[in-house]
């Protein structure tokens, strides 16, 4: 994940919703979900405990679909 940059952290629905729309940009992206993990691993985390990144380069492009998706 070097030059991977989180852009949203929030619940998994929100964050496949933007996902898929930064995916359909051809923007990659790349999900860290803590609570799937957590619930694997025997412990609770909070729900808003989902990740999204992406590559650096597509930095700005992406915060534009972001920022439109509200």
């Amino acid at each position: 994940m070097k030059n991977h940059i989180k852009i949203l952290t929030s619940d998994s629905i929100t964050i496949n919703r933007v996902a898929s729309v930064l995916e359909s940009e051809n923007i990659k992206v790349l999900i860290k979900d803590q609570t799937e993990s957590g619930r694997l691993a025997g412990f609770g985390v909070p729900d808003n405990s989902v990740e999204l990144y992406i590559q650096e380069t597509d930095l700005k492009k992406a915060q534009e679909f972001v920022a439109e998706l509200g």
